[in-house]
């Protein structure tokens, strides 16, 4: 499974540039994007000068897989968060009342 859709049509630096830029903005939180173009980034000026054209598709098969597995674990962090709120509401709205006879003082009051 891609992160995005489009990764099956990467086939230059600049296009898996943009690909990988783009994923970022998916990302959750304004830091943890940083974080990624920054790195994403990097590793573009560290094989700049890359001229192996069977090193550079690899590289580019290597980042779309590397890409996809950020996506992955950011999703299911986030879907266990999600499940973990649930949890915390579910157990906030099964607390019983903390004055036991609210309901007899209630009923009175309507009489």
């Amino acid at each position: 499974m891609a992160p995005l859709p489009g990764a099956e049509l990467v086939r230059t630096p600049l296009q898996l540039y943009r690909y990988l830029l783009r994923c970022c903005r998916q990302l959750p939180t304004k830091g943890v994007q940083e974080h990624y173009k920054h790195a994403v980034r990097q590793s573009f000026r560290v094989h700049s000068d890359e001229d192996n054209p069977e090193r550079i598709q690899q590289i580019i098969k290597r980042a779309i897989e590397d890409a996809d597995w950020i996506m992955n674990k950011r999703e299911r962090e986030h879907e266990q968060e999600r499940r973990r709120e649930r949890e915390r509401e579910s157990q906030a709205d099964s607390r019983p009342c903390a004055e036991p006879n609210a309901g007899l003082v209630l009923r009175t009051l309507r009489i």
